[in-house]
């Protein structure tokens, strides 16, 4: 890597989307070019950006802007840091090599002078992370002319992937000789079904609104969202600390949803769960009161508190249910591999933990059978891209989520403009027929984004944008 360059993109939601205890009104998004070369002296550049999504990265009773300015300052940190960091290789090698001997070295240097309620997690730390990781991937396609997907081969890569995975002990699985490209399908999905997230604080019809419709001519309730985009599948967000309330919020939007055409809920209990048999208590109920809406529940989101290492919970109750899917906990493969073990049926990949870290995650649970899923951080702009693609390529339960559309469309208006179908949903799916190209297929010189002014620049940067 020969230079780097970061902005800082703010953005405003149209309605407020609430994340545990706390809700998002507001996101900074990290745009990061950097530029690459080879042995024979060609460059090229790539582009990554990841909404610093303070709230879920790093929950917390510091101040909301304690937390959002030091996320930003870790973020140029780690600009310099990519900048001097002179390992040659393919993206992945050099991604996981950072977040081996770089990250967790600068994470403790940040930490060391902060109380310990307020150290930086590793979570908010890979977030940081991954706008760098992200154009690391997207800056080697550019440089091959090849789309990055068509790179997590043995022709491009010199470490097969047991040089950075290990299989569960017992198993009889081998990464020896494997690649990336072996758990990926062969060719992508450019029409996935797509996910809505009915936030705890959305309305849901005329007869649940509480609060001012936004000024806009977006739709407002859950109905007319179902009607307009044609949606067959619905991410809930719960309470988890209010049992009664959950189970009354899985049907009464199943009561808006089920007469238009949704047959997919999934139930996201927000990381506030203590005890797996609140979960089974819920589940057992609608199993019992509410067939239709059980039967329809394709798998169960991350019910339980962040930090798996420090919550090792027995919750193979709840995948005997349901298949329970690992998010907020599965930072790494290290992690998911944890999970199994203690009752984890699946991983939810996002690749704002890294593109890098993304795939790893991808083979290590393919190759031990568990479910995948890519679920979204409310993305806009160019995190939408990876972030579709991932997913068009990972084979997932169900399509991917994505409802950046849903709290702030204005934010995506130039990259919807030459990529309509991944920034609105019609029939239910997205259409990611307009990416083509190197890289991960941006066609930026197509896009009329006015950048700000840098953030942070850090070698040759000569002819970037």
């Amino acid at each position: 890597m020969v230079g780097v360059k970061l902005y800082f993109l703010p953005v405003q939601t149209r309605m407020p989307l609430k994340f545990g205890a706390e809700t998002l009104t507001s996101v900074t998004c990290a745009r990061a070019c950097v530029v690459v070369s080879d042995r024979a002296g060609r460059t090229a550049e790539g582009w990554g950006e990841t909404p610093l999504s303070v709230q879920w990265v790093w929950p917390s009773q510091i101040s909301y802007e304690s937390r959002h300015s030091a996320l930003r300052d870790f973020t140029e940190q780690l600009a310099f840091a990519w900048a001097t960091f002179d390992n040659p290789g393919h993206p992945l090698e050099i991604g996981a090599d950072f977040q081996q001997r770089q990250l967790p070295a600068l994470l403790a240097g940040y930490n060391r002078s902060c109380p310990p309620a307020e150290k930086m997690p590793l979570l908010a730390a890979l977030v940081c992370c991954s706008p760098f990781d992200i154009a690391l991937h997207d800056a080697y396609g550019q440089l091959l002319g090849r789309p990055t997907y068509e790179t997590y081969t043995s022709e491009f890569m010199s470490r097969d992937l047991a040089g950075f995975l290990e299989p569960a002990a017992g198993s009889n699985v081998s990464f020896a000789g494997r690649y990336p490209a072996d758990y990926l399908a062969a060719v992508r999905d450019d029409h996935p079904p797509v996910w809505h997230l009915v936030g705890g604080l959305d309305a849901l019809d005329s007869d649940h609104v509480d609060a001012p419709r936004p000024d806009d001519d977006e739709p407002y309730l859950l109905d007319e969202w179902i009607d307009r985009d044609g949606l067959e599948c619905l991410k809930i967000k719960l309470r988890g600390n209010d049992l009664n309330w959950d189970y009354d919020r899985l049907v009464a939007v199943s009561r808006v949803g089920f007469p238009r055409g949704v047959r997919y809920l999934t139930a996201d209990f927000n990381c506030t769960v203590r005890d797996p048999a609140y979960v089974n208590e819920v589940l057992d109920r609608l199993r019992s009161d509410e067939p239709a809406v059980y039967d329809s529940i394709l798998y169960v989101e991350q019910p339980f508190p962040y930090e798996l290492e420090h919550n090792q919970l027995d919750v193979a109750s709840v995948s005997q249910r349901k298949p329970l899917l690992m998010d907020e906990s599965a930072h790494n493969w290290q992690l998911v591999r944890l999970g199994r073990t203690l009752g984890w049926t699946g991983v939810a990949l996002k690749t704002c933990k890294t593109q890098t870290g993304a795939l790893l995650s991808l083979c290590w649970a393919k190759a031990h059978g568990m479910y995948v899923m890519v679920q979204d951080l409310t993305n806009p702009m160019l995190a939408q891209v990876p972030h579709v693609l991932l997913a068009a390529h990972a084979e997932t339960m169900m399509g991917v989520e994505s409802n950046a559309m849903q709290f702030y469309p204005a934010a995506s208006r130039p990259e919807m403009a030459v990529h309509p179908g991944i920034y609105r949903r019609r029939g239910g799916r997205l259409d990611l027929s307009t990416l083509c190209g190197p890289g991960f297929g941006y066609r930026l010189d197509e896009i009329a984004r006015e950048l700000p002014t840098p953030a942070a620049e850090h070698g040759q940067l000569r002819g970037t944008s």
